[in-house]
């Protein structure tokens, strides 16, 4: 077992890289953009001279330049020759090459916007994502799975529930979000919560004063997270639990005087939760995407956030070490999902 969980672990670092090596390709593609954008503020040129063509496009090359982007992007590249257009090889001297060997030691380059460490700012980024998308994947597994066994024993209020989950599951991220804003941070109708945004916290706060108001501004955005991911966990599970208690062994139990609930707790529920697994282990990598919608809304400044703005402004290292991230946290979730489905049933054995 353990030299397969090796080969598992050794295609999901290659995938990984296969990944993070296409968006890097694909976006230093527009690297003209990504120096048009870093210009104004990259650039300490006078009025004068920044108003000619020749000190435009001086600091234009100054500016790719400085960001590595006046090498070609790969080993290989198409030059115009004498007569028709040819590849040509570049060497080691290039931009993948640079970023490929920055990786495999640790760096992620440099931002093109502030000039800070990608590491640095990521870094940063996952101090408000982390807690935010553990706290609602947590929650969200929790609720389902009490919510899904209650369900699964029939009680009256069985249909109302469901189709309330199923409204919920049709609605966009973004459209919870901001109902849950209006609702509850809107001093027109309910402001429990504050609306928007959250600060490092000043010398004069004291401990417990920091740790209210970072729950507060928490709220929403993990209730927003959590109502997402409960329908469909919820849905799923009550599903293969009432399948369950079709079985032979369940009618027998419930023969024998043994309860729903107490069927569905120490019998039915292992055997259910099979195919509930894989999207558990996927569901931080899919809160990790929603929080894109959901940082934004509330004006957090986490991954997602700085995903969107690095998108924007071409920050191509914040944006190719986001998603570097992101890719890995999904393929190591699909690795643990067949190492949960060895747990689960000793009966499944892994092909190499």
């Amino acid at each position: 077992m353990v030299r397969l969980v090796f080969w598992r672990l050794a295609r999901t670092v290659l995938a990984v890289w296969g990944l993070a090596s296409v968006v890097f390709l694909v976006s230093h593609r527009e690297a003209e953009t990504a120096a048009q954008l870093a210009l104004p503020e990259a650039t300490d040129l006078s009025p004068g001279r920044a108003s000619t063509l020749a000190g435009q496009e001086a600091a234009r090359r100054a500016v790719l330049q400085r960001l590595g982007l006046d090498l070609p992007v790969f080993y290989v590249s198409r030059g115009a020759g004498p007569s028709a257009e040819q590849w040509r090889w570049n060497g080691p001297r290039n931009q993948y090459h640079q970023w490929a060997a920055g990786l495999l030691h640790g760096d992620l380059g440099t931002s093109f916007r502030t000039g800070q460490a990608v590491t640095t700012r990521l870094g940063t980024a996952l101090r408000f994502t982390l807690p935010l998308t553990g706290t609602a994947a947590v929650l969200a597994v929790l609720t389902a799975l009490a919510l899904a066994q209650r369900l699964a024993a029939g009680p009256w209020w069985q249909r109302a529930v469901r189709a309330v989950l199923l409204f919920v599951h049709a609605l966009p991220l973004f459209v919870v979000a901001l109902l849950l804003l209006l609702l509850l941070a809107n001093p027109e109708v309910v402001a429990l919560f504050p609306a928007y945004g959250l600060d490092e916290p000043t010398a004069e706060e004291s401990g417990w004063s920091a740790a209210a108001t970072y729950v507060l501004h928490m709220a929403l955005p993990v209730a927003a997270l959590t109502l997402a991911a409960v329908p469909e966990l919820t849905l799923q599970l009550e599903a293969a639990l009432t399948q369950e208690l079709r079985t032979g062994y369940a009618v027998t139990a419930r023969a024998k005087g043994l309860a729903t609930g107490a069927v569905v707790r120490h019998h039915a529920l292992r055997n259910a939760l099979l195919p509930t697994l894989t999207q558990i282990t996927e569901l931080l990598p899919a809160l990790v995407g929603g929080a894109v919608v959901v940082e934004v809304v509330f004006a957090l400044p986490g991954m997602g956030r700085l995903l969107a703005e690095a998108a924007a402004a071409r920050d191509f290292p914040v944006l190719v070490g986001g998603v570097l991230l992101t890719g890995a946290a999904r393929l190591l979730a699909l690795l643990l999902a067949d190492l949960l489905y060895f747990w689960a049933d000793p009966r499944i054995r892994w092909q190499p």
